[in-house]
C-alpha cells in the first residue's frame, strides 16, 4: 500500500513537472503586440499585481498637476517600471506577464480621448521586442476617471512563472 502510494506520488509529481516544462501557450495573430490568447498550463504559480498608478515623474512641478505625473506615454512608463518592480520581488519579469488590463483616461489635450498612441509607444518598449518577444494578452479601455484627477493610467497584470 505505501508503495503504491509512493509509485502515484511520483507519477503525479512526473505529470505536473511535464505540464510545467510544456511552457506558457501564446497564440499570435498579426505584429500587433499582444497575443489573441494565453494557456498557462498545471504547475504554474500565477503573480496578481494590483493595478500600478504613476509616481510623481517631476518632482519640481506642483504635486496636483499633470506636469508633475506627465503625458501618457510618460505615465505609461512609470507605471511599468513600478509594476516590473513588483514582478521581481516575486521573481518574475515582463517576459512572465500573461494578461494585462489597461485603463486609460482621457487626456484633456487631446479633447477627452484617450491617448492610445502614447500608451503603445511605451507599451512597445516592453513587449514584443527582440530582448523580450512575449505578449500578454490585453484589454485597454477608457475610463471616466482614476483616484487623482492627474492620471491618465493605470495597469494591473497577471504573470505566471513555473512553480518550485
Amino acid at each position: 500500500m505505501i508503495r503504491t502510494a509512493i509509485i502515484a506520488a511520483v507519477i503525479g509529481l512526473t505529470a505536473t513537472a511535464a505540464s510545467a516544462e510544456e511552457g506558457i501557450k501564446r497564440t499570435y495573430t498579426g505584429s500587433f503586440p499582444i497575443a489573441q490568447s494565453v494557456t498557462v498550463p498545471p504547475g504554474y504559480k500565477t503573480i496578481y499585481v494590483s493595478g500600478m498608478v504613476p509616481a510623481i515623474i517631476n518632482p519640481n512641478a506642483p504635486a496636483e498637476s499633470f506636469e508633475a505625473f506627465g503625458d501618457t506615454a510618460a505615465q505609461t512608463e512609470s507605471v511599468l517600471k513600478r509594476i516590473e518592480t513588483a514582478l521581481k520581488a516575486e521573481g518574475a519579469g515582463f517576459g512572465d506577464v500573461v494578461n494585462m488590463k489597461v485603463y486609460l483616461v482621457g487626456d484633456p489635450k487631446l479633447g477627452g480621448k484617450m491617448d492610445f498612441a502614447g500608451m503603445m509607444k511605451t507599451y512597445s518598449k516592453y513587449f514584443g521586442t527582440v530582448e523580450q518577444p512575449n505578449k500578454p494578452s490585453r484589454v485597454t479601455a477608457q475610463v471616466a476617471g482614476l483616484v487623482s484627477p492627474y492620471f491618465l493610467v493605470e495597469i494591473e497584470v497577471t504573470a505566471a512563472v513555473p512553480a518550485k
